[in-house]
């Protein structure tokens, strides 16, 4: 059986819904909250030397993270192609640019942002840092509002795992009332994905007071 580890609304919701989503067995491991209490930065430690959610075991014991890695580890372990188009698909190179865009350059807007005393020490200089910082990612958003098909779904006619991924990250700073104003097919997407019968489950555990 998979092992995920997870909290509440944070990254691993990005795998949680997939493994919902691809209707696999999966055990989910609670971890506490990973700025605020060393027991529990400690514990995931043990095994994720970073610290850091979505960890995933597989039942062999492998360990699996950074989410777009799981992504296409889910995709080729159920062999199927819902999420994360084939390799001939038209909709591949998009799919995989957008997808480590995300990763890549949103991601991290938040590892820096959430916690910035982590990286800038002094209380003044830590919070024109984070305002910087999330300055930058409604900029980053705003890009990939402009690449977004919205017709229904980023990639066009095909759902995919882009469109989990904004649906969770737009629940994020600067939330989804920014993007009703500023990303406009961005928010339509999300609200789309929110609608998804098979990630109802999901939504509800990380997100039960709603957007």
């Amino acid at each position: 059986m998979l092992t995920l580890f997870a909290r509440e609304g944070w990254g691993s919701t990005l795998v949680e819904a997939q493994l919902d989503w691809y209707g696999l067995d999966y055990r989910r491991e609670e971890v506490g909250d990973l700025f605020a209490s060393a027991e529990a930065r400690e514990n995931l430690s043990r095994v994720n030397p970073l610290a850091q959610v979505p960890t995933l075991v597989l039942p062999g014991g492998e360990i699996m993270t950074e989410s777009a890695a799981i992504t296409l580890y889910l995709a080729d372990l159920t062999g199927r192609t819902d999420l994360v188009p084939g390799p001939r698909e038209p909709e591949r190179p998009a799919f995989l640019r957008w997808l480590v865009f995300l990763v890549a350059n949103i991601y991290p807007t938040f590892t820096y942002a959430d916690d910035p005393t982590r990286f800038v020490a002094s209380r003044e200089a830590s919070a024109e840092f984070r305002a910087a910082v999330d300055q930058y990612a409604r900029r980053l958003w705003t890009v990939v509002d402009k690449a977004a098909s919205a017709q229904p779904w980023f990639l066009g006619q095909r759902f995919s795992a882009i469109d989990l991924y904004i649906a969770v990250m737009t629940r994020w700073r600067p939330g989804r009332d920014w993007f009703g104003t500023h990303a406009g097919r961005l928010h339509a997407i999300a609200l789309a994905a929110d609608q998804q019968d098979r990630l109802a489950e999901a939504w509800r555990r990380n997100f039960p007071a709603g957007a």
